[in-house]
């Protein structure tokens, strides 16, 4: 059964309390920062955040401490603060509540649940993003296409398309130069990724010579 240190009878709390559930917040966002940047692109900003999530939710739980009131005031404050967030990838969101949950465990005194939870959690994430667990066995490329105006483009690259790649969809059409040139943007997969050259000579013959992009999608922008 897991104890707080917090449990004393009263509602106020000592120094040394403060300062050791501050202290075990902060080894642990620096824990969660850790596993977040391998594998992973980051920002510092981001890492920093991370690293001092936990002492900053567990501050405000300490400030509540049982208040009803106060309760409800800071899950508002909660709530407009992730409303006007900038929109994060799945990985980013869950970090967030992973050091939230810690701050929350830390802030009613729990630190020994903090850290085996922690270190459990920690331990599956580096597991699964050091094996190839949930990726695509098939990489995917998108590709993009300038066109003029006055070019058929429903059929025109399919035999191309059918010679390098192993499928390929049109997902956006879009107008640019004011109109008089077109932008298509296809998810293809690659039927060997060391023809890509040739893919895109051929698609040069087509289109006039104008600009062709073959790149790998963005990363890190998944939606939950």
């Amino acid at each position: 059964m897991f104890t707080s240190i917090l449990t004393d009878g009263s509602s106020a709390f000592s120094i040394w309390q403060v300062v050791i559930c501050t202290l075990v917040s902060v080894v642990l966002g620096l824990i969660v920062a850790c596993v977040y940047m391998y594998k992973s692109s980051y920002t510092k900003n981001f890492v920093i955040t991370l690293v001092l999530l936990p002492a900053l939710v567990q501050i405000v739980i300490m400030l509540v401490n049982g208040n009803l009131g106060t309760s409800v005031a800071v899950l508002g404050a909660f709530s407009l603060v992730r409303f006007r967030s900038i929109p994060g990838s799945s990985k980013e969101i869950s970090s967030i509540f992973f050091t939230m949950a810690i701050g929350l465990a830390t802030g009613m005194g729990y630190i020994t649940y903090a850290v085996i939870f922690t270190a459990m959690i920690s331990i599956i994430l580096l597991l699964l993003n050091g094996t190839r667990f949930g990726e695509k066995k098939e990489k995917g490329h998108q590709l993009k296409i300038t066109i003029p105006d006055n070019l058929d483009y429903t059929e025109i690259f399919d035999d191309v398309f059918k010679e390098y790649t192993l499928s390929h969809q049109l997902v956006r059409v879009k107008t640019t130069n004011l109109g008089s040139m077109f932008e298509l943007t296809y998810d293809i997969i690659l039927k060997e990724e060391e023809k890509q050259k040739k893919m895109i000579d051929s698609i040069r013959c087509r289109n006039g010579n104008l600009t062709v992009i073959c790149a790998r999608p963005q990363a890190g922008v998944e939606e939950l």
